[in-house]
């Protein structure tokens, strides 16, 4: 990956950028302020022009910002930082862009940032401490890639879109990446031969570290044999794991999926399946057996940096057609 350039300009330039994005924040500032003598001024609110001795000073006053739940006034601090070669910040930037979280939702915005970390990746210092924004960095590049980004020049490009998932897969060990690919080669996107083996192997990978989605379709492929040996017992598993811990509408395909080879399975693979999920050392269970088990080693992302990017919704597999709702690309 290249090496991006973190360097500054000179004073004056820093000033003009600092000034001129405190001018752009005013167009979203919705909040009334008062100006530095008491008074309460009739426009919209302004918000002070700050100064950071570092780029690190910025990014914990950003930092500080968001912990204190107020991300509109960790922006001009952030970018500040951003700007100035902070990963973190970066990542972050490109996460509240994408969401909409503290400035109006804007994906080219979210995507030049999560580019930046993606760019500056390298590979000889793998052991980096912010290797978890890095990761989830990649991904988002490629779903960008695969879906693109209407109004705006970032169109589809699946192959591009495929080497990121198979860069954070492999190096990573991404569970999000895993699953995507997986997709892909369920649904022979970017020139990919459709391959329900490949699909189930890199299925296996994330379902293990705890990807709900993963293990919803795992299962099933597993549970239905399509295009991997049948193992119904062994799919109604993951089927089980998978439901206990879908979460909101999102999840609806998940549930539907369960409830659906649930309903097909025999006594036999109910109970072989609660025999495998009991010596595993879980306590997930099916509604039939238990309603309030959490399956062991669930994480929503990554601990380190929660709350990862998941806007975008895919096509379904060719392998099923869920009644409501579609398995998300992560």
């Amino acid at each position: 990956m290249r090496t991006a350039r973190t360097g500054f300009g000179a004073d004056s330039q820093r000033s003009f950028t600092i000034l001129a994005l405190a001018i752009g924040l005013l167009g979203w500032q919705g909040a009334t302020a008062f100006a530095l003598d008491g008074t309460k001024p009739n426009g919209p609110a302004k918000i002070p022009v700050q100064s950071f001795t570092s780029v690190e000073q910025a990014f914990q006053a950003g930092v500080q910002d968001l912990m204190a739940g107020d991300a509109q006034s960790s922006v001009q601090a952030l970018t500040y930082a951003a700007d100035g070669g902070q990963p973190l910040a970066q990542w972050k930037l490109g996460r509240m862009y994408a969401r909409g979280e503290g400035v109006p939702r804007d994906d080219a915005k979210a995507y030049a940032y999560f580019e930046r970390l993606v760019e500056s990746y390298n590979e000889d210092d793998p052991d980096r401490p912010d290797v978890a924004a890095i990761s989830n960095a990649f991904v988002a590049v490629g779903v960008y890639c695969l879906n693109g980004i209407p109004n705006s020049e970032i169109k589809p490009d699946p192959e591009r879109a495929l080497e990121m998932f198979q860069f954070a897969a492999t190096n990573f060990g991404d569970s999000d990446a895993q699953y995507n690919l997986a997709r892909m080669y369920m649904d022979g996107a970017a020139g990919l031969a459709r391959n329900n083996m490949r699909a189930a192997q890199w299925l296996a990978l994330a379902a293990d570290k705890g990807h709900h989605p993963a293990q919803a379709l795992l299962g099933h492929l597993l549970f239905v044999g399509e295009g991997v040996p049948r193992q119904r017992a062994r799919g109604l598993m993951w089927l089980t794991l998978a439901k206990t811990a879908a979460q909101g509408p999102k999840d609806e395909w998940v549930r539907d999926l369960y409830g659906k080879d649930w309903n097909a399975a025999s006594d036999d693979d109910r109970q072989v399946a609660a025999a495998l999920l009991s010596a595993r050392g879980k306590d997930a269970r099916g509604p039939e057996i238990a309603s309030d088990a959490k399956p062991r080693g669930f994480i929503a992302g990554f601990v380190e940096l929660p709350g990862m990017l998941r806007p975008f919704t895919g096509a379904p597999p060719p392998s099923f057609a869920p009644s409501d709702g579609e398995p998300p690309l992560q």
